[in-house]
Formats: structure tokens, sequence, C-alpha cells
């Protein structure tokens, strides 16, 4: 009896080593890191390059805050600098040829319209984006609204 509750405790204790090894790894589930242990490091990826185009995107769905067609890189955006509006703001658009930021921009979140930029529209990154040669990290079957196609 005393054998068979000494190997029962060894089987039990090599069983939580085991669990615990598991617990450490990503215990074979597959996620965007790849092969790589949660206890380790990836290498980060190098930096892909912006797609630079003379147009404007089309939307993909309603309501859909407009790309940035071109390199914003070193760009400053703080709470004293937004270099996108150094083209984009309504003063500007018309000597840069850069589009006009929306009217929407303008109001307040009670509806008042200000006579510059409203704070809750002024870090343009929030909505719009570059777009870069990236392959996508998930495949999926998206696709355009029929109304914008």
């Amino acid at each position: 009896m005393r054998v068979l509750l000494s190997g029962l405790l060894s089987s039990l204790l090599l069983c939580g080593v085991v669990v615990a090894n598991d617990y450490v790894s990503n215990g074979g589930v597959a996620s965007l890191r790849g092969d790589t242990e949660l206890n380790t490091q990836n290498s980060a990826a190098g930096l892909k390059s912006v797609v630079e185009q003379d147009k404007p995107y089309d939307a993909d769905y309603v309501f859909q805050p407009p790309l940035i067609p071109h390199q914003i890189r070193h760009y400053e955006m703080s709470l004293n600098a937004n270099k996108c509006l150094s083209c984009h703001s309504w003063k500007n658009a018309r000597e840069s040829g850069a589009t006009k930021i929306s009217v929407t921009h303008y109001e307040a979140r009670d509806g008042q319209v200000l006579a510059d930029v409203s704070p809750r529209r002024y870090f343009c990154l929030q909505c719009h984006v570059p777009q870069n040669e990236a392959a996508p990290l998930i495949e999926n079957e998206y696709e355009r609204v029929e109304s914008l196609r």
C-alpha cells in the first residue's frame, strides 16, 4: 500500500510539472504571435511602405473617415501643433490643394459651431489612417457596401 501511494504521489507531481510547463507555453494555440511562446519576445517586423496616390481613396462603407493617401511620418501632432491642419484646414486648403476637413469638425459636442477645429476632432489619426503594403493578418471576405461600388 505504501508503494502504491508513493507511486500515485510521484505521478501527480509529474502531471503538475507538465501542466505548469504547458501553462508557460502557448499550449499549441495558434495566434498572431505565430509559434513564439508567451514568455519570449518576437522580433519586431520592419516598417511597411505607405501607399501614396494622387487622388483620395474610395470609401468602403457609409460614414467611413477618409483614408490618408500620402506619407505622414514625422508629422507633429500634439496639443500645440497639428501638421495636418497646415494643409487641410479651411484657411490653407485652397493654397495647398488639399481636401478641406469636413464642417462637422468645427462642431462641439453640443452642436455649437466653433471658429476653429473642435478639440474632439483635433487629433486626426484617431479616425484617419494611411494605407500600406501589408498583407492582412487574418484572411477575410469583406466586401464594399453595394451602394458604394
